[in-house]
């Protein structure tokens, strides 16, 4: 079962905020760890649905080496604008290869917008790598929501 804090600087975002800001397609960052304990972050297009975020990339990244060896990973989904909103998700990773070309279609819809382009743009990148979905498990949830509290932008 995962468990949600917030920051102690400022509140939590509640349920229906975080729900809201998971649903939104943000540019999130995923971080493994790489062979040498040093971290691996890089941006991601994502999915969340039935409590699990859903990422669509090729097996030989360096991501995927690296969750095959230790599926614990951290992602981070925030707004870009001021007051800033906020989560950071703990979890484990499950690399699925199966059917991933189909399955990373509704991935980048949410970000090409046209159903259409997100087919071809999977057709596109299953011709030159193989697809694969990282379905990750939140373990752990640390929220963050700016627009509860009192800190103002430095002019």
């Amino acid at each position: 079962m995962k468990e949600i804090t917030g920051y102690p600087q400022m509140p939590p975002l509640d349920d229906p905020a975080l729900e809201e800001l998971l649903s939104g397609p943000h540019i999130a960052r995923l971080s493994t760890i790489n062979p040498d304990g040093t971290p691996h972050t890089m941006p991601i297009w994502y999915e969340w649905r039935d409590n699990q975020i859903h990422v669509s990339t090729q097996a030989d990244q360096v991501k995927v080496k690296n969750m095959a060896r230790d599926p614990r990973v951290t992602v981070l989904i925030d707004t870009e604008d001021f007051p800033y909103r906020g989560v950071m998700i703990y979890g484990t990773a499950e690399l699925d290869f199966e059917d991933a070309e189909r399955k990373r279609v509704s991935i980048f819809e949410r970000y090409i917008g046209s159903r259409a382009d997100a087919e071809s743009a999977a057709r596109g990148l299953a011709s030159k790598w193989d697809p694969v979905v990282a379905h990750i498990t939140p373990t752990r949830m640390i929220s963050f929501d700016y627009t509860k509290g009192s800190l103002q932008p430095l002019d």
